[in-house]
Order: structure tokens, then C-alpha cells, then sequence
């Protein structure tokens, strides 16, 4: 039953934000890449939207702290557990760039692929059936996920994460002679939910690569649709908690393609 209402939560947000983000954007390949403004216009206008280009690569390295239900101190506290990643996909534009305002919402939405791993050494006997002495566990964990913006506006956007994935757990356990020896292995398959904030520091003419960079914070929680071994008190269930350094992979391409164009243009004019 638990399994039902999770699938039925995530199947709804899904949905409702699928709707939302496809009632903005347009999805063509063939459409210029950046936002130009028009020639003619008045100076405030320049800044504004003309055509985006329909879809533009983003990558970014993802650290967060997950509270696994089965992670906890001697006092049944749950204890972080540091979980490293990386993800990339692709940014879609809204539908009508045109009535964007200047330093308005650039995308609708965003959806790609991550993988993570986890390498943790747990003290807590009896998680596995037949253990009595420490264990490690290693989890390598592939995600597609789809990423509606509620709120992109100059150097502040905010977005809901939604994942689906694919995992694969080993235990192993090592004796006194140093030498391992598996415990048990399994599948899972994990779904989350979260929001996610990001400040993108000002750009600066003088030095460009400053906006490259910025501060994100993301926050939510993640449920298994599917146990690796259910016999167990393994449970990959909880919170997770990012806060850190983001790299906006799409500034630095965008900056690499007006480099290009001015220095085209130099070359033109000789």
C-alpha cells in the first residue's frame, strides 16, 4: 500500500508539472540558439527575448547529504550520509519568448540524466541478516529527472526536481585478514521529489567567467518504490540536503559563442 501512494505522488507531481512546463515551452531544434534583441528597438527593449534556442546542454556536479533511515547514531538519531554525482541534460525555452520582460524567465524547464555513487562503512549489526560485525555498503544509482522552473528570473531561479532511478547495492564485509568477502547485492529503485535554489553571481565586463559560477541549495526527499533486499533493515528512504558551489555550464558556452561571433566580425572588417 505504501509503495501505491508513493507511485500515485510522484505519477500526480509529475503530471501537473509536465503541463505546466509544456504549456511554455516549445520544443524545436531547428530555432536559433540565443535571445537577440531587435535593432531598432529602444535600449530597455535590448535586453529582452527574441528567440532562444530550443535546447541548450547543461551540466553540473551534484553533491548532497541524504539522512537514510537506516544511518543513525547510538541515540536513534538519523546521522548524513554524503552521496557525489554528477548530472547533465538539456535547458527547453518558453513558448513565447517574446513576452518575456527583460532579465525574465529564459526556460521553461530542464530534464537529463545523473549517476551517483555511495561508499559508506556501516557499524550497526544485524541491518543484514547473518552479520555481526561492521559492513560496507556501495551504491551506484543512474537518474533521469525532469526539472520545471517556478521561478528564473535574473540571477535567482527557482525549480522542482522530480527523479526516477535505477540502483545497484553490494555489502561486503571485511574480517580480520584484511580480505573481503560479500554479504549480499541487490536492485532498487529510487524516486524523489525536491526544490532546488540558485543565485548566479552578477556578470562583471571586465571579467566574464565570475557569472559562470554561483550558490545552490536544494532540499527534499527521497523513497524507494523498490527494496534490493527485503529481508533486511536496509532502507535507503529520507531527506537529503545540498547546499554549495554551482557552475552554469550554459554562461560558459554562451560566452564561448559571442567570443566567437566578435571575433568573426574583426575578421570580417579587416
Amino acid at each position: 500500500m505504501k509503495f501505491i501512494w508513493h507511485l500515485l505522488l510522484l505519477t500526480g507531481l509529475y503530471f501537473s508539472t509536465l503541463s505546466a512546463a509544456l504549456s511554455q515551452a516549445k520544443i524545436n531544434i531547428n530555432e536559433p540558439t540565443r535571445l537577440e534583441a531587435a535593432k531598432n528597438a529602444p535600449d530597455s527593449a535590448k535586453a529582452s527575448v527574441a528567440k532562444p534556442k530550443s535546447l541548450t546542454f547543461t551540466a553540473s556536479t551534484d553533491q548532497r547529504f541524504f539522512f537514510f533511515n537506516d544511518t543513525r547514531n547510538d541515540n536513534g538519531r538519523r546521522i548524513p550520509v554524503s552521496v557525489y554525482g554528477i548530472r547533465a541534460g538539456f535547458l527547453f525555452p518558453v513558448k513565447h519568448p517574446e513576452n518575456v520582460k527583460p532579465g525574465g524567465m529564459r526556460a521553461a524547464f530542464k530534464t537529463g540524466a545523473g549517476f551517483y555513487f555511495v561508499n559508506q562503512t556501516l557499524d550497526r549489526p544485524g541491518l543484514l541478516p547473518g552479520t555481526s560485525e561492521a559492513i560496507e555498503r556501495h551504491l551506484r544509482i543512474v537518474t533521469v529527472y525532469f526539472e520545471p522552473y517556478l521561478f528564473r528570473k535574473n540571477a535567482i531561479e527557482v525549480s522542482l526536481p522530480l527523479e526516477l532511478g535505477y540502483g545497484h547495492s553490494r555489502y561486503v564485509q571485511a574480517n580480520s585478514q584484511s580480505t573481503e568477502s560479500e554479504v549480499a547485492r541487490g536492485i532498487f529503485i529510487p524516486a524523489g521529489v525536491g526544490i532546488s535554489g540558485s543565485y548566479q553571481f552578477p556578470r562583471v565586463r571586465w571579467f566574464k567567467p565570475i557569472h559562470w559560477f554561483g550558490i545552490n541549495l536544494l532540499t527534499g526527499y527521497r523513497f524507494i518504490l523498490k527494496k534490493d533486499i527485503p529481508e533486511s533493515q536496509i532502507n535507503y528512504s529520507g531527506f537529503y540536503i545540498s547546499v554549495g558551489p554551482s557552475f552554469f555550464l550554459e554562461n560558459l558556452t554562451y560566452d564561448i559563442g559571442q567570443w566567437r561571433k566578435n571575433r568573426k566580425k574583426k575578421k570580417q572588417a579587416r
